[in-house]
This record gives structure tokens, sequence and C-alpha cells, in this order.
């Protein structure tokens, strides 16, 4: 068997390994939690007899180790059970809410990829001077302001006092229920159906949360392109490169930055990943319906399906896109093997 059969059969068995401790890890979250979902579903006023029904019908009455197959056994079949506030199923609630933050997690990793890679670049090539302690100096800002200050700092100023920003919400009103659903993505839709007013107002909405969300990611992918930047830099290679008379911006692009790029493919796919994560105050602050939204209301209402699916499906995220990160680096990279 070849390594490099070897490492994928490696990696594929890591996979399933930390998938199944994610599904245990959830699973168990939900029954530890002091929430009883039965109460949840029928009401705290529901005789004692619906109550003992319900539990029998949602098979909490037996043994938790029973419990955890037949949740596994869901799990595997794609079912995540069903929400007792939408009354749907929990992958039906997702399938819908989940294109919101994507579109907002993919808006804001595009800008911050633009701006933070060649901003990191910059600061290195300019280390210790004015430039680089600004870049810094707005990088530690970036991850030392708390999100929801941010965003309630732009709904006051841009919308409350200058009115020059739409408020809260996905889209105007008048533009509610009139775009096709096709893909979920409403701008990809607006601009399908050809609707350009319609576009035009939900780039308008995305503006303050996603700007808010790749200053945020903008920070930290500046600062490890840096880093990196300041290791490929003092490397042999451009010492070499740079004693054979070759000009600054083919040393940087040419020779240092290729190394740097493999590197960062990792940092983006996290980053990636912490935005589909990490946009629930934002989606909440700015009243934007996405799976941030949709886990937030479940858990304060005791609706456990939810939560667990919704914490289960961030986590296979995770971990798929670090997967995908980890192959592009074997492909990229022709030192690891």
């Amino acid at each position: 068997m070849s390594k490099r059969l070897k490492g994928f059969l490696s990696t594929c068995i890591s996979v399933c390994l930390t998938l199944f401790g994610l599904s245990v890890v959830t699973f168990f979250i939900g029954r530890v939690m002091p929430t009883d979902p039965v109460l949840a579903a029928v009401g705290d006023n529901a005789p004692q007899a619906v109550v003992e029904r319900v539990r029998h019908e949602m098979g909490l009455d037996q043994p938790l180790w029973m419990q955890f197959f037949h949740y596994l056994s869901q799990v595997f079949h794609g079912d995540l059970g069903r929400s007792a506030l939408t009354s749907n199923l929990v992958t039906t609630d997702i399938a819908r809410f989940f294109p919101a933050t994507l579109e907002l997690a993919t808006a804001a990793i595009i800008i911050a990829a633009i701006i933070g890679i060649p901003l990191g670049v910059w600061a290195a090539t300019r280390q210790g001077s004015w430039i680089d302690q600004t870049i810094r100096v707005v990088c530690l800002a970036g991850h030392s302001l708390p999100v929801f200050v941010l965003a309630l700092l732009s709904l006051l100023i841009f919308y409350s006092a200058l009115g020059i920003a739409p408020g809260p919400g996905r889209q105007d009103i008048i533009y509610q229920d009139m775009i096709p659903q096709v893909t979920g993505l409403l701008t990809v839709d607006s601009l399908l159906a050809g609707d350009l007013g319609a576009f035009r107002d939900a780039l308008a909405h995305m503006a303050q949360p996603v700007l808010i969300l790749a200053y945020f990611s903008m920070a930290y992918i500046t600062r490890m392109t840096r880093t990196f930047m300041l290791n490929a830099l003092g490397g042999e290679y451009v010492v070499t490169a740079r004693a054979k008379g070759l000009s600054a911006q083919r040393v940087i692009w040419k020779h240092a930055f290729p190394t740097v790029g493999v590197q960062l493919i990792t940092v983006l796919a996290l980053t990636y990943a912490g935005l589909l994560e990490g946009a629930v105050v934002t989606e909440n602050v700015f009243s934007w319906p996405g799976l941030g939204q949709y886990l937030t209301v479940s858990l304060m209402n005791a609706d456990m399906n939810p939560v667990i699916g919704s914490t289960l499906l961030i986590g296979a995220i995770y971990v798929l896109l670090n997967l995908l990160a980890d192959l592009l680096y074997r492909l990229l990279d022709p030192r690891v093997k």
C-alpha cells in the first residue's frame, strides 16, 4: 500500500472518529441541559398523562444508551428530529435558514481575504515602520472589540443617526416573498429573477453585517499573513534571490508569497468555518434570519433538537473544511507527502 493511500485512509478514519466524538458530545449536551424537551413541546400546564405520552413518543423514557444509539441511527439516516417551535423537521429548517448564514460568511471571507492578505504582506515588508504599526493597531482593535459592540454602533450611527443604511432584516418588506427561492442566497436569486431592485436592496441589507464580520476576520488573516511573510522573507532562498539582483516585487510575490499562500489555505478554511459559526451574535443584532438566529431562538425556548442539529452541522463543517485544507496543502506543497 502506497504512502499516499495510507495517508488518505488515515485521514478518513480520523474524520470518522472526530464526527463520532462530535455526535457523542452534542447528544450528551442535549441530555444534561437543565431543560425538559417534553415540557418545551407540550407546555408547563399540560396534564401528566399527556407529558408521559409525549415522553414515550420521543423515546425519552428509554435508557440513555438506547437513546444514544437511536439518535445515531437517526443522524446516519439524515434525521435530526423535529422542532417543537416550528413543527418542521430540523433538516427542513436548517435548509431554509442556513443559506442566509452562508451568504453572510462567504461575502465576509472574500472581503477579508482580499484586504487582509495584501495588508499582511505590506506590514511584513515594512516591519517596524509606521505602516506596520498602524496595521497592527487596526488588527488588534478588530480582535479586541466584541462583535456585538461593533454591530450596535454600526446600527446606531449608519441607520439611526445618519439614516444612510437600511434597518435590521434581510430585505425590505416590499420585496419579501417576491423573489423565487432557487438557491436560498438572496443576492443570487434576485439576479436569477432579473430583479435589480431586489438585488440592490439585498446588498444594502448585507453591507453592515458583512463588513463587521469581514473586519473581524481580516484582523486575524492580516496577522497570520504578516507572521508567515516575516518567516518567509528570512529564508535562504529569499536572500539568494535578492543577491541575484531581483526586484523587490519579484522577490516578494514570486519567491516568498507562494510558500505563504500554501500556509494561508488552512487559515482561510478555519476562518470561514468560524464565520459560519460565529455569525450568531451578528445575526441576532441585525435580525438576520440565518442559522445563528435559529439556534439562539431554539436555545432560549429549550427546543433542543434544533440546537443539537445546528451544533452538529457546524462541527461537521469545521471538520470537513479542515480536511479540505489538509488535502489542498498536500496537493500544492510538494514537500508534504
